[in-house]
């Protein structure tokens, strides 16, 4: 239901109310909110990348990922994403861009945390420097 209601408001703003510039893309806050988004793709798709190749073929259970942004967060792909809207937020200088930010990261941040204690609870060697989606920070 949330993805429908965001791509109605997402879509509907940029076709029936959005007013740029003609050099908006050459606008910091354009130009800045596209290489954020970038940067948050990259994260979210090496993380993922990380995520899928845990196991060889025919293993079983769990494994910590290593490698990435994983050296620093439990969630790195979660935190790629984040990004990557951000990003977006900035780039389309709009309220429903930056309000599909911010429920981006109130979604992913509650389950990064559930991740985050789940990895501590399950491993006993889980590197307990990690942080939950942020690194160094939270």
């Amino acid at each position: 239901m949330f993805c429908t209601y965001n791509g109605y408001l997402q879509s509907r703003y940029f076709s029936q109310y959005a007013v740029y510039a003609d050099d908006w893309v050459t606008d910091p806050r354009f130009l800045i909110g596209f290489v954020l988004w970038l940067i948050g793709m990259l994260i979210n798709i090496h993380s993922d990348h990380i995520l899928r190749n845990l196991r060889q073929p025919g293993e079983t259970g769990y494994k910590i990922p290593r490698g990435g942004l994983f050296e620093y967060v439990s969630a790195a792909n979660y935190f790629g994403e984040v990004v990557e809207w951000c990003g977006y937020g900035l780039a389309s200088w709009s309220v429903q861009g930056w309000a599909f930010a911010l429920f981006t990261f109130c979604v992913l941040l509650s389950r990064a945390q559930q991740h985050h204690q789940w990895y501590l609870e399950k491993f006993e060697d889980y590197p307990k420097f990690r942080k939950t989606i942020i690194p160094f920070l939270f």
